[in-house]
Parts: structure tokens; C-alpha cells; sequence
């Protein structure tokens, strides 16, 4: 065996150990996540993580034959610890925008979910300053909708509350320590109206938009130049194309949110 050969036997091992994980099938990536926010990630009694975001992320990581884990801390968190190196990826239902761009990197938006009020149905609110001002809305800190209602309704009278659990905002607001919540569409009508104690509201008004701070979609979240996105981003355009990305959310959702 020639010296050449022999140092590159050492050598690409290494290679790929520093490139980082799952550039390599059988690589371990380790996914950051807040595990309460059916139906996207939840917990069953038993401790089993559940949900879209729970099953996306075991496709991608079969499609690029890596070993996936998940690694749990609040949602706020998870930049911090996408940084600290705690985990590779962030899996959690984050919206992609420009404010956590200036951190972090994102792959392509896998979907898109609306961002709606709740409230009382014999309530006369809706997601307007006029309604709201004077009353207290609940979100989930470090959230998009929590930088929405800040900029838009804060400023003009509107108590904002921001909690590190969203089953918690939805005791409240059954509880009447809230008027209203704000969260995406479908987190509401699965993990609270849809229950015994969310019977007395409903969705009020249209949908919420804003392109600034609530973003262009969902995605998942990695570290600055790391090589991983362009793994995930071509495992992600792979299940779009035969259709398993859409056939997980006609699951969970009876409807297609996949980004086109």
C-alpha cells in the first residue's frame, strides 16, 4: 500500500467527522423541539414523542440514511441551544423569518400553517386593536405570534402575555385568565377546540399576515454555513416529489399545507 493511500484511509474518516453529522449515512443528527404543541409534537402518557413535525422529521432522516434523535427544551430555547450545539437541527414548527434569519440558517419551507385568534363565541372580539385593546391575549414566548401581537397590537393597549407552554395558554383562556390566544390554525383546532373544555370558542376573524414577522413558512432551523441544510434541503424536495410529505399531512390535517 502506497503513503498516499494509506494517509487517505486515515484521512477521509476524518474528513466527514469534522463536515458534521449526517452527511454520511448512518450519521447521528440530534432534532431540538417543544414537545407540546400537538398535533405537531407532543408527548404520549408513556413518554413517546408524537405528531407532523415527529414524522417529517423520521422521513427526511430515512431518506438520508442518518440516525435521528430528539433532543427536548422550550421553544425559546431552541436557538440558544441550535447554538451551543445541544442539537443540529431545529424541528418545531418555527416559521421561517428575516428576524431569525439574522441567526440562523433555515432549509426550504416544508409547510404552511395559518396563524388565527381564538376566543369566546358569545364574545364580540376579533383580531383587531379596536376589539382587543384593553383585554389580554395569550401566546407562546419566542413565537412568531408573539412578535406579531407586539408589534401590532401591544403598542396600542393590548396586554400580551407570553407562556413557554401552549397547553397552558389554552387553561387559562378556558379558565377566563385570558380574552383571546393566538397561535397557528391547526394547534388550536386539534389541542383545544376540538376538546371538551375549548367547546365555547371559535376562530375569530380572518387569518393573521404579515410577511415580517410572521414569516414564509415553516421549516426546519440549522447553524450558519452548516453543509447539513443542502442534506436536508434535498432529502425534503425528494419526499415533495413522491408525495410523502403530502400523504403526512392529509394525515394529520385531512388537507394538503405542504409548501409548493
Amino acid at each position: 500500500m502506497s503513503k498516499t493511500r494509506t494517509a487517505s484511509r486515515y484521512l477521509l474518516p476524518l474528513i466527514a467527522l469534522l463536515a458534521g453529522p449526517a452527511l454520511a449515512g448512518g450519521q447521528a443528527v440530534r432534532m431540538g423541539l417543544e414537545p407540546f404543541y400537538a398535533p405537531f409534537e407532543s408527548k404520549l402518557p408513556d413518554g413517546k414523542l408524537v405528531g407532523f413535525d415527529i414524522e417529517i422529521g423520521n422521513a427526511i432522516c430515512e431518506r438520508m440514511a442518518a440516525k435521528c434523535s430528539y433532543v427536548e427544551t422550550s421553544f425559546e430555547g431552541l436557538i440558544p441551544g441550535l447554538m451551543a450545539r445541544k442539537f443540529e437541527v431545529i424541528n418545531s414548527a418555527m416559521n421561517i423569518t428575516a428576524k431569525r434569519r439574522e441567526s440562523i440558517d433555515f432549509t426550504v419551507p416544508i409547510y404552511i400553517v395559518p396563524i388565527q385568534m381564538v376566543a369566546r363565541r358569545d364574545s364580540k372580539l376579533q383580531p383587531t386593536v379596536a376589539a382587543l385593546k384593553g383585554k389580554t391575549v395569550g401566546v407562546l414566548q419566542g413565537a412568531t405570534q408573539e412578535d406579531f401581537v407586539r408589534k401590532h397590537w401591544e403598542r396600542a393597549g393590548v396586554k400580551v402575555v407570553a407562556y413557554r407552554d401552549q397547553s397552558q395558554i389554552y387553561l387559562d383562556l378556558a379558565a377566563g385568565r385570558l380574552d383571546a390566544s393566538v397561535q397557528e390554525g391547526q394547534n388550536a383546532q386539534e389541542g383545544f377546540l376540538d376538546k371538551p373544555q375549548g367547546k365555547p370558542f371559535e376562530f375569530k376573524g380572518k387569518v393573521l399576515s404579515d410577511f415580517a414577522t410572521l414569516g414564509e413558512g415553516t421549516g426546519f432551523g440549522v447553524r450558519k454555513g452548516d453543509p447539513l441544510k443542502a442534506e436536508l434541503d434535498k432529502a425534503i424536495a425528494a419526499l415533495k416529489q413522491d408525495g410523502t410529505l403530502s400523504r403526512l399531512s392529509q394525515k394529520y390535517f385531512k388537507r394538503d399545507i405542504i409548501a409548493k
